[in-house]
């Protein structure tokens, strides 16, 4: 760390949500969800099957206006009630209880509104023209406006690159979002507080996609990579191979080794001195979040005694997760939080009952239960301040969030000391034991 840098800690809220293909109404309030209250600096948020994994989804015309409306909806609880809508001259309707919404929901539209009432962008590179001279040890400091490579597979439409600030448009708006990317099911949306805004670059996103033939959009990630002060993030929102069988494991592996294998993040620097990572792993901070789909490898009868017990332990040493990481075959290196929730997957929509528990249902629909959310994470300084799962119904998975403390290099000029933006306690974030199920 150069003598101007100093470290400066930042509060990261990560969550995962598989909705089951299930559309929200207006009324779904995702304030406990988001734990506003703790009012974390940057929010990564992921979506899993935001629409039914259908022939028509993955194959023929992707449906945006469930992203839509998830994107209104988590605005509406980080901001409150939409401060916009009178100005830009949208109602809102009522079949999506009052939420600023169109007749027909639809995501780019809403970019755009957002985009019109802020009047500016985030840039491709965003860099200090002062500390060019340290090019050569540090960042890239200085680059010209890029010009993008429309391949979708690296990198982003410039429309979609560089979505929104919007909280630079009112006083009373908390959060900003930095960027969001939907790929057939898969939505991943990042906000931060709108001081911090300024102090975002780089913005890249790689669609990957491991679904049918190991080509479609139905299973995959998107990966987003930025920068904020000096420090290189990066965010996958994957959702992985189904399936309980004996061997299922495997696939789920290889598409984790396939994804970090391919995903590559374009160059869009012009400076030679840039040393913005193009690869997941050679980023600073890595949080990894999604349904990755691993299973526990037991019977339904031993795993349902086990859950009726709320032992924990002994079912999460029989997590196939679990066992193929300590197995060095997949996220080696990579750390998880202790789980003390109970599996998030699978129940009967609207119920807090597992399938597995004697309902009448076909034998290819039922399922052993087991921990398929979860948050993973990579790279020195984060601390993980929570891990856990939220009670709602909505799906049959249950959402995951996790809270990070992180540290950010930040660069002053001719100034050196420690910094925090906040005074916390681990304890604050851990709840009960007996919270957790």
């Amino acid at each position: 760390m150069s003598s101007g840098e100093t470290v400066q800690n930042f509060k990261v809220f990560a969550a995962t949500w598989n909705v089951g293909g299930q559309c929200p109404s207006g009324n779904l309030d995702l304030s406990d969800f988001l734990q506003v209250r703790n009012e974390p600096d940057m929010y990564v948020l992921g979506f899993q099957e935001i629409v039914p994994l259908n022939a028509g989804n993955v194959l023929v015309l992707e449906d945006n206006e469930p992203a839509a409306k998830w994107l209104a909806l988590i605005n509406e609880s980080l901001n409150g009630p939409s401060h916009f809508a009178s100005n830009s001259g949208l109602k809102p309707t009522a079949s999506f209880g009052g939420s600023l919404l169109f007749p027909k929901p639809s995501l780019k539209k809403i970019k755009k509104t957002f985009k019109k009432l802020n009047g500016k962008r985030l840039k491709s590179c965003n860099c200090v023209l002062e500390m060019e001279r340290k090019a050569a040890k540090d960042f890239c400091f200085r680059c010209q406006e890029s010009n993008f490579n429309l391949d979708d597979s690296s990198t982003e439409e410039e429309d979609d690159s560089f979505p929104i600030s919007v909280a630079l448009a009112t006083n009373q708006m908390k959060y900003s979002l930095v960027t969001c990317k939907k790929m057939v099911g898969i939505f991943v949306s990042v906000w931060m507080k709108k001081e911090l805004i300024q102090y975002v670059g780089h913005l890249r996103i790689c669609r990957t996609s491991r679904g049918i033939m190991g080509c479609l959009g139905n299973k995959g990630c998107i990966s987003v990579s930025m920068s904020f002060y000096q420090t290189s993030f990066c965010f996958i929102c994957s959702h992985l191979a189904s399936g309980e069988k004996e061997g299922d494991e495997l696939r789920r592996n290889l598409d984790v080794i396939e994804i970090l294998k391919n995903t590559q993040f374009p160059k869009i620097c012009k400076t030679q001195y840039s040393r913005m990572p193009d690869k997941i792993l050679d980023h600073d901070r890595i949080i990894w979040f999604g349904d990755l789909n691993y299973r526990i490898s037991l019977s339904r009868d031993d795993a349902k005694r086990l859950v009726e017990m709320k032992d924990w332990p002994s079912l999460f040493n029989k997590d196939q997760l679990k066992m193929e990481r300590e197995a060095g075959r997949v996220f080696k290196g990579w750390k998880e939080g202790k789980i003390f929730f109970a599996p998030t997957y699978k129940y009967a929509f609207n119920s807090d009952t597992y399938y597995v528990e004697g309902l009448k249902i076909s034998k290819n629909k039922r399922r052993t239960p087991a921990w398929c959310d979860r948050i993973l994470w990579h790279g020195r300084g984060i601390q993980q301040l929570s891990y856990v799962r939220k009670e709602f119904k909505f799906s049959d998975h249950r959402p995951v969030c996790a809270t990070f403390l992180v540290e950010v290099e930040v660069m002053f000029k001719g100034q050196k000391k420690k910094v925090s933006t906040f005074n916390i306690q681990i304890d604050d974030f851990v709840p009960t034991r007996s919270s957790y199920y």
